[in-house]
């Protein structure tokens, strides 16, 4: 930052510190604009960063956030700037300033990714961004926000996840547990993230048995020693034994195994019918094999979209989409997963 600027951004501290919000904000925008017009977008980007960071820890999320988004819109979109870690630290570090009351801060969150989009390696935004937002959101109680950034977030995104679906399952009905568990682990398969999302289905599936001990005495272990796979069956909770043989035939890429699933769970997943078929079908095709019609427009983010993002996806308080599957009928024996080769 130059002498000039840092004397410019001194003057408009002493503004904010004296409650003049208004010619703050004023003064900030006329000189940005002359810097914009020469196309100096170093010294426009300097005055923006540190101008709203001022305005934003003064509270001013309005002023703040205007040169936030001038900032992103007029400096690192007009001026190419790549999404790189110094940017990136700049406009998280400006997210974080922003009251969370504030409605610009979606806004300015969403347009960021965008950026990213444009200018990041990644069509659907960079991960770090995603997991920042998504994080914050998570710790807000926003579960419908928070979930669409972090499963596109970064490694340490899918505990959180999880943990925020958990959350959001407890002011729902007892049977529905699959239903948000799935919220994280279909889409990861879909991304080809296994790892994630067997962190996300172990995750919940802990907070389940933490909170219902009679769940774990009652459930069924089933390890294999030579791949090293285990997991645990739930009598009561069919679905959920789907979703963890479903990631065991993922690891393994054994189509059969998935066709057999299908069979031996077909009663349950009509269940979710209109929920699950598009995101299996999907990951049919990624880690079985098993060809799928294909569309017009990106197959990836049409599933996205209906299964998080779109109409039907209720906020937290109601059901995760219309059409939830009612409770199955008590079943008097030990639910039997299906046979199946782990080795």
């Amino acid at each position: 930052m130059s002498a000039k600027i840092a004397k410019t951004i001194a003057r408009q501290k002493e503004k904010i510190a004296e409650g003049n919000f208004y010619e703050a904000h004023q003064q900030l925008r006329v000189i940005t604009a002359r810097y914009l017009k020469a196309q100096d977008y170093a010294s426009a980007s300097d005055v923006l960063y540190n101008g709203a960071l001022l305005l934003l820890r003064a509270e001013q999320g309005g002023s703040g956030g205007d040169l936030a988004l001038m900032l992103l819109n007029d400096v690192y979109v007009k001026g190419e700037y790549p999404c790189n870690e110094e940017n990136k630290k700049k406009l998280l570090e400006i997210f974080h300033a922003f009251p969370s009351e504030e409605p610009i801060r979606k806004r300015f969150a969403n347009e960021m990714v965008s950026w990213s989009s444009k200018f990041g390696d990644l069509e659907r935004g960079d991960p770090d961004i995603h997991h920042a937002i998504g994080k914050v959101y998570a710790e807000e109680g926003e579960a419908y926000d928070a979930e669409r950034h972090l499963v596109l977030g970064t490694p340490a995104s899918p505990p959180i996840l999880a943990s925020v679906l958990y959350t959001w399952y407890k002011s729902d009905q007892p049977h529905l547990a699959a239903i948000y568990a799935s919220r994280s682990v279909l889409p990861y398969l879909v991304l080809g993230n296994l790892s994630s999302a067997n962190l996300a289905l172990s995750t919940f599936t802990s907070h389940l048995t933490t909170s219902n001990p009679a769940l774990l005495a009652m459930s069924q272990p089933i390890e294999s020693s030579k791949s090293g796979l285990s997991l645990r069956i739930f009598p009561s909770i069919p679905l959920l034994n789907f979703l963890s043989l479903l990631l065991l035939a993922a690891q393994k890429g054994d189509s059969s195994l998935y066709k057999q699933l299908g069979k031996h769970y077909a009663p349950h997943l009509k269940e979710v019918e209109g929920l699950w078929n598009e995101a299996l079908a999907n990951i049919g095709e990624i880690w079985f094999g098993i060809k799928i019609p294909r569309q017009s427009g990106n197959p990836l983010f049409d599933m996205m979209g209906s299964m998080l993002f779109g109409g039907g996806g209720a906020k937290p308080g109601g059901t995760p989409r219309s059409g939830t599957p009612k409770p199955t009928a008590a079943k008097k024996e030990i639910e039997k997963p299906p046979t199946m080769d782990l080795d």
